[in-house]
């Protein structure tokens, strides 16, 4: 574990910074394990919630930090508590205690190393629900291979194609090709979609697009790319939920919420390539609850 954090590169942006001496990398964050949030949480896709909740625990610092993050607080590195890899692991089987239909790492990439050992002592104390991987995207196949075997649902998010998109939002041209990559890993990986009795995901992918405001065709191309190229290997869960945050309060596209039409029209086009295996949101979602509560 530790020489994977002495010269850093577990992400696409390759800092190669010690976080071990304390040093940080586009990430935010150093070497302990820092989490915002370790709770129920229903807001995820009706396979992932179900009516007891999520076991969702939320990272800080993110390796990709888009400009428009609802999560700012927290994926700047900002916000939480720093844990043990045994605290991980304990926290884990504490939700499982609440009933979580899941174990749901929120963006935890930049702590793989951490991750993947948390979990192998979690499951040898007896963690026994599904452990979905909740990430943005942005990640190396050879990073996502240090969870094998201890993920069984992937729930990445695929945000553009474009690099000119990618560059402005982001901050990483090379969004999509790295993307592409980490999907054609995590469906290696998991498989196709699982579920039990009740209707909850068991093992497999679901990628999740948000539609942007102003960006309808970007969109399109995304879900074409997704449906044309895997089918109904995944699930693709449509969002509509984009929340203009205060940092872009001056962009012309960004500063205001998505229109019931622009949403429309991209999911009758998802009708129209044949998507079957997928998810849409329904009604005005870019609420406040969407954003959880974190720790300070």
């Amino acid at each position: 574990m530790d020489e994977l954090l002495t010269e850093c590169r577990l992400c696409p942006r390759n800092c190669k910074v010690d976080r071990r001496a304390g040093h940080r990398g586009y990430c935010g964050v150093g070497a302990k394990v820092k989490i915002a949030r370790a709770a129920l949480h229903m807001w995820e896709e009706p396979c992932i919630s179900g009516k007891e909740g999520s076991g969702a625990v939320f990272f800080s610092g993110c390796s990709l930090g888009c400009d428009y993050c609802q999560n700012r607080s927290i994926s700047r590195g900002e916000r939480g508590k720093e844990v043990t890899v045994e605290e991980l692991a304990e926290i884990m089987i504490k939700l499982q205690e609440q009933n979580a239909n899941n174990i749901n790492l929120v963006t935890a990439g930049h702590y793989a190393p951490q991750t993947a050992a948390a979990l192998s002592l979690a499951k040898k104390k007896g963690l026994r629900i599904p452990v979905v991987y909740n990430s943005s995207g942005y990640e190396k196949p050879e990073t996502l291979r240090l969870l094998q075997g201890l993920v069984d649902v992937y729930l990445p998010d695929f945000k553009y194609l474009s690099r000119e998109l990618s560059q402005k939002y982001s901050h990483a041209e090379d969004y999509g090709d790295r993307a592409k990559e980490a999907l054609k890993e995590m469906i290696r990986q998991a498989g196709s979609p699982r579920f039990d009795e009740r209707g909850m995901i068991r093992g497999g992918v679901i990628v999740r697009h948000l539609l942007l405001p102003g960006h309808v065709e970007e969109s399109k191309r995304v879900v074409e790319y997704l449906y044309k190229t895997y089918g109904n290997q995944i699930y693709i869960s449509i969002m509509n939920q984009y929340t203009p945050m205060p940092a872009m309060a001056k962009d012309p596209l960004l500063s205001r919420r998505v229109t019931k039409r622009e949403y429309r029209r991209l999911v009758d086009y998802a009708v129209s390539l044949g998507v079957e295996q997928g998810f849409i949101q329904e009604g005005d979602t870019a609420e406040e609850s969407f954003i959880p509560e974190f720790y300070d």
